[in-house]
C-alpha cells in the first residue's frame, strides 16, 4: 500500500478519507445541486474545479459535473471516473496543485445540503444473507427446514419500486394497509403496527447492457459503479398478509432510503474477501473467481424522540452468501438489460450472532424477545418519533473507507 498524505487536514477516523473520495450531489444555501466529492469535513465543488481547465482533457464536456444526479457523470465509464477520482486524490496530496490554490471549492459538509445521488430508473431488492432467510424461515415456516427449496440454488429477489427511493435525513411516514389480526378471518385496513427496518447495502450500475444479452459473471464487476447504505423500510404486518403467492408489494414500497455518497468500487479493492462456501455447487452461470465479498463493518443505531440513541446491531457485509457480481449475472442471465443507475440492494444483512441481526423482525424476534433501550424503553418494532440510523466502514492497514449514514425519522400515519 503507498501511504497517501494530504496536505488537508482529516481526521484519523473519518469516514472521508484520501482512500475514499466517495461521489454525490450537494447545494450551497438553496443553489443549483452539482455534482462533489468527500473529503475528510469537506465537500469539492467538482464544477467550479472543472472551470479550472483541469479536466478538459478528459471529460467531453465540463457540463456533465453541473447535473442533478451522478448518472450522465457514471455513463462516461471508468476510464473516465476512476481517472479522475485519481487525480483528486494526488492534487490532495500536493500543494502546488490547482485544488490546493483554490480551497474556496472546498465547502464543508456541515453548511452544504446533499441529495438524491442517482436517478433511480430500477430497483431490485435480493434476499442474499443465509442467517436472514434462515431467521425468517424458523419463524414463520418449518424451523427444520427454514430455507425454501430453490434457495441455496439462486440469489432470490423482487423488483422493487424506485419512485419511493429517499436520501438519509428524509422523514418516513408509518405507511396504511390490509392487515389481518391474530385470530381474525378477515383483514382490517390500519396503520401499521410493526414498522421496521433493513439493514442492506446497494450497488449503483455504471454502464448499459443490451436487452437480450446478459452479463458473464466475470465481466459483471464492469457494470458496478459503487456502493451505498440502503435501508428497506418494512411494514411487516402489512407484508405478511399480502405476500402470498407473489411476494413483496405495499408493506416495501412506501419508503427506501439510501446514503447520499456512492463510494465507487476502486476505493473498496483493498477490502475483498472470500465469502462463505456455497453448497450444494452453483450452476456454471453463477461460478466466479476471485474474492468477491468485502468486509465492511456495519451498525444499526435507534434513537427515541428526545432520548439518547442505543446501537442495536453490529455486523458485516462480509457474511453475504450471494455475492454482488453472482446478483447481477442471475438478474440478467433471462437477457433482462441493466441501465445507469439502476440500484441493486443486497436484503437484509444479518451475521451469525443475535446482536449481528440485520432487522428488529429477528432482534426482538417477531416481538418476543423486546429490546432493551439505553434510556430505560423497549422496542419490538418501530414507534413514531423513532430515528433509526446505518452506519458502516471499511479499515485495513491504515486506510478507512467509510459511508457516512443513512438515517430517517418515524412520522405518525396520515389521518385516515
Amino acid at each position: 500500500m503507498n501511504t497517501l498524505n494530504s496536505w488537508l487536514d482529516i481526521a484519523a477516523d473519518s469516514d472521508f478519507s484520501i482512500y475514499n473520495l466517495p461521489f454525490g450531489v450537494f447545494s450551497v444555501r438553496g443553489g443549483k445541486p452539482g455534482l462533489g466529492v468527500a473529503i475528510g469535513e469537506y465537500v469539492i465543488d467538482l464544477y467550479g474545479l472543472a472551470a479550472l481547465g483541469v479536466f478538459d482533457d478528459l471529460l467531453p464536456d465540463r457540463e456533465v459535473l453541473n447535473q442533478p444526479y451522478l448518472n450522465d457523470f457514471m455513463a462516461l465509464g471508468k476510464g473516465v471516473t476512476a481517472e479522475l477520482r485519481l487525480r483528486l486524490q494526488a492534487w490532495l496530496c500536493d500543494t502546488h496543485s490547482e485544488l490546493y490554490r483554490h480551497q474556496e471549492l472546498l465547502f464543508e459538509q456541515k453548511e452544504v445540503s446533499m441529495h438524491l445521488p442517482v436517478k433511480v430508473g430500477d430497483y431490485t431488492d435480493f434476499y442474499s444473507s443465509i442467517e436472514h432467510a434462515t431467521n425468517v424461515g424458523k419463524m414463520f415456516r418449518d424451523p427444520e427446514n427454514a430455507l425454501l427449496p430453490n434457495w441455496r440454488h439462486l440469489p432470490v429477489a423482487y423488483h422493487g419500486r424506485a419512485s419511493s427511493i429517499v436520501v438519509s435525513g428524509t422523514p418516513v411516514r408509518r405507511p396504511w394497509g390490509q392487515v389481518l389480526p391474530k385470530g381474525a378471518s378477515q383483514p382490517v385496513f390500519q396503520p401499521s403496527a410493526r414498522l421496521d427496518f433493513e439493514l442492506e447495502m446497494a450497488f449503483v450500475i455504471g454502464k448499459n447492457s443490451q436487452l437480450g444479452k446478459p452479463i458473464p459473471i466475470g465481466q459483471a464487476g464492469d457494470y458496478l459503479f459503487g456502493l451505498v447504505l440502503f435501508n428497506d423500510w418494512s411494514a411487516r404486518d402489512i407484508q405478511k398478509w399480502e405476500y402470498v403467492p407473489l411476494g413483496p408489494f405495499l408493506g416495501k414500497n412506501f419508503a427506501s432510503s439510501i446514503s447520499p455518497w456512492v463510494v465507487p468500487m476502486e476505493a473498496l479493492a483493498p477490502f475483498r474477501v472470500t465469502g462463505p462456501q456455497q453448497q450444494p455447487p452453483v450452476l456454471p452461470y453463477l461460478q466466479y473467481e476471485g474474492e468477491q465479498n468485502y468486509d465492511i463493518a456495519l451498525e444499526v443505531g435507534l434513537r427515541p424522540e428526545g432520548g439518547e440513541e442505543t446501537v442495536i446491531s453490529r455486523t458485516n457485509f462480509r457474511y453475504m452468501y450471494w455475492n454482488m457480481v453472482q446478483q447481477l449475472a442471475h438478474h440478467t442471465v433471462n437477457g433482462c438489460n441493466v441501465r445507469v443507475g439502476d440500484l441493486m440492494a443486497s436484503g437484509t444483512i444479518s451475521g451469525p450472532d443475535p446482536h449481528s441481526y440485520g432487522s428488529l423482525l429477528e432482534l426482538a424476534w417477531a416481538g418476543s424477545r423486546p429490546l432493551q433501550l439505553a434510556g430505560g424503553e423497549s422496542r419490538s418494532f418501530l414507534q413514531d418519533g423513532d430515528t433509526l440510523s446505518l452506519r458502516g466502514h471499511a479499515q485495513k492497514n491504515g486506510m478507512r473507507v467509510g459511508f457516512g449514514e443513512v438515517s430517517g425519522k418515524i412520522l405518525p400515519a396520515m389521518e385516515g
